[in-house]
């Protein structure tokens, strides 16, 4: 049975308080895989500035921190956002920020935002406030990255329906640029403004 509403930020705390790393995304092979995936996937070797939402204990970021000039990474649990801090520290390129999106949707303009296995936490009016903020904080020619998970949950939204509903919303604002499926996840590339 679906949730009918967004997930709470207490959600993913609690997850992060009780078992440190929910997802294993520390030590999984698939975790890394898809994170390889994600990265090959990236449109270009540098970007601007990006935005990274969900980033959970920032595993993923501190490599993705590689390849940005300027990096937002933000969650909404405070567990997880302090081991990301730690894991990046180093690296002053990133900022870590506890936000929760749409609501809370940070002001700046990208030309990369992340949004690996987020969408599908939110319910359809959420969604439809995202793709308002993404027409706004995206840049002419600036790309959004999605990753989901296809198997069964009991989320808001499958990992289909998710990236399909947002590329509704978001029209003619986007051409996809490729759209990859893997055996348990998908990998979509979308690119704002005119083909090029």
């Amino acid at each position: 049975m679906r949730r009918e509403h967004s997930i709470e930020p207490a959600y993913f705390e609690a997850l992060y308080k009780d078992r440190g790393d929910p997802w294993h995304f520390e030590t999984s092979a698939y975790e890394a895989a898809k994170y390889d995936a994600t990265l090959a996937a990236l449109p270009g070797d540098r970007f601007a500035n990006a935005l990274e939402v969900g980033c959970a204990n920032g595993v993923l970021t501190t490599r993705l921190a590689q390849r940005c000039d300027s990096l937002l990474a933000v969650d909404v649990s405070d567990t997880a956002l302090t081991a990301a801090r730690a894991r990046c520290g180093a690296q002053s390129n990133v900022r870590v920020k506890r936000r929760r999106l749409p609501a809370e949707a940070p002001d700046g303009a990208f030309d990369l935002v992340l949004l690996s296995e987020v969408v599908y936490y939110w319910d359809s009016a959420d969604i439809s406030r995202l793709a308002d903020y993404l027409r706004t904080a995206v840049l002419p020619g600036g790309h959004v990255l999605l990753v989901h998970w296809i198997g069964e949950t009991d989320y808001p939204k499958s990992g289909d329906d998710a990236v399909a509903e947002l590329q509704v919303a978001l029209g003619e604002a986007v051409t996809v640029v490729r759209s990859d499926r893997y055996d348990a996840y998908r990998l979509d590339l979308w690119r704002f403004g005119a083909a090029g």
